[in-house]
């Protein structure tokens, strides 16, 4: 592999030479800017702006811009001049837990190449510290015109080097997260471990990059006169998701592309609830529940007794208060009789009183006469 650059490993007195070398390469399909019209091709041309010129690449160099406009040149022997310790070396300055890096500080990979035979034996002795120590080490070194951070680790029998962002180039996520509050319910998160025991562990290499498989038979079929292949259509997703029918589904998805059978009952549901899970809007909360309706023809048992009770009731109703009325108006019948016969007893009894009271006195007034006459 090519070296991109040319320095040491400075390790305390211990210096090791090396080589930098690209640790990754891309396969990025690449394109031209052409003219539509003709087919002809687009080029940037490098003209210098006093003298309207093009120029060669021996011809251009580097300047800094200033404040004002004006530029100030800076030559390749004034950058390797820079005094820096770190101009041609990787200073390694500690050694640290893998897990103190964080990921957002990775950037570029390079593999550290042993610099001839005499680099052999400090290379192999850092390596095998780095192995025993389980630890990683964070260098400074200077590449393109500026002071970079790294960090080394083992991979394989090589030495790695990753490129870091300095601390204050990192962004802090601020508002980013959701700033309402949310909460998660116990049974979703088990559907979401289940998804990722589910999903379970990958083998890397076997992942590849569709897109540009894709855009390869794309570019063949034109050159061939051939129409190009149709993409297949992505299903759109629901406006609002019912999470727990999307876990569900997801997690027999991921059992059926691993060739499993999906279980008598699915993790966080029960049997005969959710035949089919899928993405749906969550209905509305009523105030007050009501009754569930029952398909037509199939009323339960309960209902028709209920129903026919009711019927029951409502045929009675009638016919008892006219019994009541009934009876209410012949008892008050009854009760008038009785008092006009009592009233019309009274009457004759007083009136035959009143007539013996009366005949007694006329008798005793005649017996009282014939007696004061003899």
């Amino acid at each position: 592999m090519r070296s991109i650059w040319n320095g040491a490993i400075s390790f305390g007195l211990v210096s090791i030479p090396i080589k930098l070398v690209n640790a990754t390469e891309s396969h990025a399909i690449s394109f031209r800017q052409i003219h539509t019209e003709d087919g002809g091709r687009i080029r940037y041309r490098k003209v210098c702006e006093l003298e309207d010129r093009e120029v060669t690449s021996a011809e251009i160099g580097k300047a800094y811009e200033d404040a004002d406009g004006s530029m100030i040149p800076i030559s390749d022997e004034d950058l390797e001049q820079l005094p820096i310790p770190t101009a041609r070396t990787i200073e390694i300055v500690a050694f640290v837990p893998e897990d103190r890096i964080d990921p957002l500080q990775m950037g570029a990979a390079y593999y550290l190449a042993a610099g001839g035979a005499p680099a052999a034996k400090p290379y192999t002795l850092l390596r095998e510290a780095l192995k025993r120590s389980n630890r990683v080490a964070i260098a400074k070194y200077a590449l393109r015109g500026r002071e970079r951070l790294g960090m080394l680790r083992v991979v394989g029998d090589a030495i790695a080097m990753h490129g870091l962002l300095w601390p204050d180039e990192v962004r802090a996520p601020e508002g980013v997260a959701p700033d309402t509050d949310v909460t998660v319910r116990d049974k979703e998160l088990d559907l979401a471990d289940a998804l990722m025991d589910t999903l379970g562990e990958i083998d890397l290499d076997d992942l590849h990059d569709e897109y540009r498989e894709a855009l390869e038979e794309v570019i063949a079929a034109k050159a061939a006169g051939e129409a190009p292949p149709e993409a297949p259509r992505a299903a759109t997703p629901g406006k609002v998701l019912d999470l727990m029918a999307a876990l569900e589904n997801s997690v027999r998805a991921a059992r059926r592309s691993r060739g499993e059978e999906p279980g008598e009952e699915e993790p966080g549901e029960q049997a005969g609830e959710r035949a089919e899970a899928e993405v749906r809007s969550l209905p509305r909360r009523k105030t007050s529940r009501a009754a569930p309706k029952q398909p037509a023809g199939r009323k339960s048992t309960s209902t028709a007794k209920k129903t026919a009770a009711a019927g029951r009731k409502a045929a009675d109703a009638p016919k008892k208060s006219t019994a009541r009325s009934t009876e209410k108006k012949t008892t008050a019948t009854a009760k008038g009789t009785a008092k006009k016969t009592a009233s019309k007893t009274a009457s004759r009894t007083g009136a035959k009183s009143s007539s013996g009271a009366s005949a007694s006195k006329t008798s005793a007034k005649k017996t009282a006469s014939r007696k004061r006459s003899a």
